[in-house]
């Protein structure tokens, strides 16, 4: 099924409030407040998704972990199908990328 733009940037908000049920185990935060989510692609034909993410460190250990609970957390949105996450490391994350509640959170100014 083809959807509108309109109809497209829905699901990828949908998306978004999904991959915020994801919480990084280390931090308790979940990955969208944490600014590991760069970018969503969501194609409108064929339902596939791609989350491009980073990680807080290059050798992160929860780097399954994390993929796992997203492919869990994608589930529950129906128009996704055949979800894929690419691990990108540029731009380099860092803490500024956080949103303003979790750096509250975190105790970071």
């Amino acid at each position: 099924m083809a959807y509108t733009e309109t109809e497209v940037e829905a699901i990828k908000e949908r998306v978004l409030a999904a991959l915020e049920t994801v919480i990084d185990p280390e931090l308790g935060i979940d990955i969208v407040n944490l600014g590991l989510v760069y970018e969503v692609e969501f194609d409108g034909e064929s339902g596939h998704t791609v989350i491009k993410m980073t990680l807080t460190t290059m050798g992160c250990p929860l780097a399954d972990v994390l993929t796992e609970s997203i492919h869990e957390a994608l589930a529950d949105v129906p128009e996704v199908s055949n979800p894929e996450v690419k691990l990108v490391w540029y731009p380099a994350w860092t803490t500024d990328k956080m949103s303003r509640y979790a750096r509250i959170a975190l105790g970071i100014r």
